[in-house]
């Protein structure tokens, strides 16, 4: 099967691979019937993700059909429509019975497909600890409703629980990319009172503004972002922030435009280590959280899509068959023809 292949040398390749097959009893194998490409691929390519092995097929959004099963494999068979979770964990150990699946101790544990075992950016893949990784797929809901359920929906979705967000809240978002819309998507379900998104690029603005993922977006070129929110807010600050965009210096304006006794939610992945300059921000009294998404709620997550209460398919801006997805990744990252997430037709 035709797949892309992480080369380890900063660039990716079309190689030829064998179809997988079950290796454990815990064991499907899905056929890939949409996939994505996502930040975390990019950030493989440009070896800022230490843990990717070299020669592993990349990938890990994704949705597909079950084409074969361990025999300890419960609750799904050949034929399942599904949403694959970007994380497999085994669900027994210390940190699984927690719901902290991101740390699962399992080798096989946390996020894996696509970065530490093959993923799904080829026609098929091998999906470990099955029963718990795997989401069934309405009849109703499509692939392209369905596609982000297990990574980038998963990420908001767990940000938004994470931050405590309490009816009525200030919440600023730094990063109108595709998670941080994800972010804002969850973060609405909560009733919150303003969503304020941080964002430089022009295009992503308009998008976030125009689909209601925000009610205020903002430029940090042109507009002082910690002035603006703190008018807003009777001069207190933002009493959530999410930092999504990971640049030089998006760190430091989350935990100043938050407010004293706020939560910094820090979701980006970083190129270079950040600074937590504590006499700074003394007497702030801030509570950060950060990490890897617990993508363990994925069930509740494609309820809400069955329902209609998130419909993530409106990021999909761009459609690209297998055989053109070299160019697909040109253009995500390019930021170029106002893309926002490109879907993959296997």
């Amino acid at each position: 099967m035709r797949s892309v292949v992480n080369h380890g040398d900063g660039t990716f390749g079309i190689e030829e691979r064998e179809r997988p097959t079950v290796v454990r009893s815990t064991d499907a194998v899905v056929r890939v019937t949409l996939a994505s490409i996502c930040s975390s691929d990019l950030h493989i390519r440009a070896g800022t993700v230490p843990r990717a092995v070299p020669g592993t097929i990349v990938g890990h959004e994704f949705v597909g059909v079950v084409e074969e099963v361990g025999d300890d494999v419960i609750g799904f068979h050949p034929g399942d429509r599904v949403a694959v979770n970007v994380e497999t964990f085994c669900g027994e150990c210390f940190y699984c019975r927690r719901g902290h699946v991101n740390n699962c101790t399992d080798p096989f544990g946390g996020w894996a497909i696509g970065c530490r075992i093959d993923g799904s950016q080829a026609s098929h893949v091998r999906v470990p600890y099955a029963s718990n990784c795997l989401t069934h797929i309405p009849d109703h809901v499509s692939d392209e409703k369905a596609l982000f359920t297990g990574d980038i929906l998963a990420t908001g979705y767990w940000a938004a629980d994470i931050s405590e967000i309490q009816e009525g809240d200030t919440i600023v978002i730094i990063g109108a990319g595709p998670t941080g819309l994800c972010c804002a998507m969850c973060a609405r379900l909560k009733g919150p009172s303003r969503i304020i998104m941080v964002e430089t690029v022009g295009y992503r603005r308009e998008f976030a503004l125009s689909n209601g993922f925000a009610d205020y977006v903002l430029d940090p070129t042109e507009v002082n972002v910690c002035s603006y929110v703190r008018d807003m807010t009777e001069g207190r600050g933002a009493d959530v922030v999410m930092e999504v965009a990971g640049g030089p210096d998006t760190f430091e304006m989350a935990w100043r435009v938050a407010r004293p006794n706020a939560i910094v939610t820090v979701v980006a992945m970083y190129p270079v280590p950040q600074v937590l300059p504590l006499p700074d921000m003394y007497g702030k009294n801030l509570t950060f959280k950060t990490g890897g998404v617990d993508a363990s709620k994925c069930d509740e997550i494609m309820d809400m899509i069955s329902s209609g209460s998130i419909d993530s398919s409106v990021l999909i801006t761009h459609t690209f068959p297998f055989d053109r997805i070299m160019e697909a990744y040109d253009l995500f990252e390019s930021h170029s023809d106002g893309v926002v997430k490109v879907a993959i037709k296997m």
